[in-house]
């Protein structure tokens, strides 16, 4: 019987909207009313998830930043691993010389450049403007979703954060220029205590090599007593992998790459068609 479902946020329980839908909020609440502990398993820092679910009632165990970060119900700090701060200050210099927009998930905030967004709307008009066939509306719905999250914190540049030991779980970058995610990736993919992700089209994301949602789901089923052939997850990217190849029952979104959904055991429905809905009521209803 499954016990624990893991959830990734974006592409997975929020629709296009970014929203809970009623239907994937009824089935969070009949899991949790038939005793199964929900775990929200996402990329964003746990004070969003908390800004999302305010209106809700509902209360959950919260793994964030890529799992970096595990808060329970009540919000309390339950387990977390940052970033070297020498090997987040190399990152975060690089991203500043190469002019990305980034994010640095702290306790309590989400620390981000002051001219982070010009930057981005240079991108989009560049764009545009090589390729008048890309669509405004889509890049314009893209920025505004990561510009989204609550605890937004400007800075002027990363040096403001050096001598204040802020605990970096996360750092997000966001590019609309494929050569330039695709140079950032080739640029990091050989740190030795780091890991890098993917969770979006126009993103790539930094977390201590000790983070993801997998191991924090592993922390997480053992301090709850369970069994992972007794958990299930169902998430929609790169960065839901590591605890979709661990749980005991696995599930992409319908709209996950084909490498996603080629990893998991079953496919439910699209995040705009209330998949998780699907996918907690088809685990559960068979087995009460």
């Amino acid at each position: 019987m499954v016990e624990l479902i893991a959830i990734d946020l974006d592409g997975t329980l929020l629709n296009e909207e970014n929203q809970i839908s009623k239907k994937n909020l009824e089935a969070l609440e009949f899991a949790q009313a038939n005793g199964v502990e929900v775990v929200i398993a996402t990329g964003r820092a746990h004070f969003d998830v908390q800004t999302i679910f305010k209106d809700t009632g509902l209360k959950t165990w919260i793994i964030g930043a890529n799992g970096a970060t595990i808060h329970q119900p009540n919000g309390e700090l339950f387990h977390s691993v940052s970033i070297n701060q020498q090997d987040a200050f190399q990152i975060l210099n690089w991203l500043e010389q190469e002019q990305y927009y980034y994010e640095v998930f702290s306790n309590d905030s989400i620390f981000t450049p002051q001219n982070g967004r010009e930057l981005l709307a240079i991108e989009m008009d560049r764009m545009k403007s090589a390729n008048p066939e890309v669509s405004n509306e889509q890049l314009i719905k893209a920025a505004e979703k990561q510009y989204s999250q609550s605890g937004f914190s400007f800075i002027s540049s990363y040096n403001d954060l050096i001598n204040t030991n802020v605990d970096v779980y996360n750092i997000l970058a966001f590019s609309f220029d494929e050569e330039k995610l695709q140079k950032g990736k080739a640029q990091f993919k050989n740190m030795k205590d780091v890991t890098m992700v993917t969770s979006a089209e126009h993103n790539f994301e930094f977390e201590h090599i000790k983070a993801s949602k997998g191991i924090a789901l592993e922390i997480l089923t053992k301090r709850l007593e369970l069994d992972l052939v007794d958990t299930a997850a169902v998430g929609d990217n790169f960065n839901d992998l590591s605890m979709l190849r661990i749980a005991g029952r696995s599930a992409a979104m319908a709209n996950a790459p084909e490498e996603i959904r080629n990893a998991c055991q079953e496919i439910t429905l699209t995040n705009s068609d209330d998949g998780v809905a699907h996918f907690i009521y088809s685990l559960l209803r068979s087995t009460l």
